[in-house]
């Protein structure tokens, strides 16, 4: 059973009741993951404790209304004494945030000062790719660390679903056996489901198919249309620790930095697309990212590799 998000509440009884109206909300509404709903919970569970011990008691929705800009920036301050990150915190506000809209829009509590906080600024993130040559010998030798030769075959079929339709990890395991490539409707494409369970239909490359193809031709279990794509040496869904680890291996092996982890293939997929002239709404949609800005960080990235390219070649850049 999963913990009470109300409980150890430094907080008035009506709060804890519009907590769980909140987390209700996100679940079946938002449709959040109960990774995110895990963390959401806990930075309101941090403010409501800061709250406490900064005002001397429990406060109550009317209380909560009341705080003014100086107390939610009490709050940031001793997120930074605390030596928390920026984004950790910038996080956390926007968690905050959302309570507050929450209650707002319910009529719980209204308070404006929120609005006149600032959130820390984060730095803008680039995501960290794999060059070309190191992706595919990734996904040409992984399959050679498994001394079971079905275990070898079914890790390269998933990392080439990360590297070769841009999937999470937590997506590639969490396909069924009837989504396998050629037992779909469409042989030539899966249909994935993402964050808030939104689906999206993703093109398979030959590679892929024979890779999955292969796996299942050699896979020792008997799997269930409803049962899991990829499974552990107990027949069981495979879970991301195998994978994270067998490319920690691969790290080590190829002399790859600490950067190159399962989700690094899926951004080497979308920066390799980029680079070949893929247009950023189309990899967007094979992403599955909400929010094109999201998707725009990887220009970041082609263009650091043009730069790159331009320093090394250019004459006039080795003047």
């Amino acid at each position: 059973m999963k913990p009470d998000p109300t409980t150890e509440l430094a907080a008035e009884p009506a709060v804890g009741a519009a907590i769980q109206d909140w987390c209700g909300w996100l679940a079946h509404e938002r449709r959040i993951s109960p990774h995110t709903l895990d963390a959401y919970t806990r930075d309101l569970r941090k403010f409501l404790l800061f709250t406490s011990g900064h005002l001397g008691f429990a406060p109550g929705l009317g209380d909560l209304g009341a705080l003014k800009p100086q107390d939610f920036r009490s709050y940031l301050a001793s997120r930074h004494a605390a030596g928390l990150a920026r984004s950790s915190t910038a996080r956390a506000m926007s968690t905050v945030r959302n309570f507050f809209n929450f209650l707002q829009h319910r009529g719980l509590a209204e308070n404006a000062a929120i609005a006149t906080v600032k959130t820390p600024k984060v730095p803008h993130s680039v995501p960290k790719a794999l060059g070309e040559l190191d992706a595919l010998e990734v996904v040409e030798m992984i399959g050679d660390l498994q001394d079971v030769p079905w275990m070898g075959k079914r890790d390269r079929a998933v990392v080439c679903l990360l590297y070769g339709c841009g999937l999470r990890i937590g997506e590639a395991l969490g396909l069924n056996f009837s989504q396998a490539p050629g037992r779909a409707d469409a042989p030539d494409s899966i249909v994935v489901t993402g964050k808030g369970d939104k689906q999206r239909l993703v093109p398979v490359l030959p590679l892929v198919a024979s890779a999955i193809d292969d796996y299942l031709k050699a896979c020792p279990h008997e799997l269930a249309d409803d049962g899991p794509l990829f499974v552990g040496k107990r027949g069981q869904r495979l879970t991301a620790r195998v994978i994270q680890r067998q490319m920690g291996i691969m790290r080590a092996r190829l002399g790859l930095p600490e950067t190159a982890t399962p989700h690094a293939l899926r951004h080497s997929f979308a920066t390799h697309l980029l680079a070949g002239g893929g247009d950023l709404r189309t990899i967007q949609e094979l992403l599955g990212h909400a929010s094109l800005s999201t998707t725009q960080r990887y220009t970041d990235v082609d263009a650091g590799h043009l730069k790159s390219v331009y320093d090394g070649t250019h004459p006039r850049a080795r003047r």
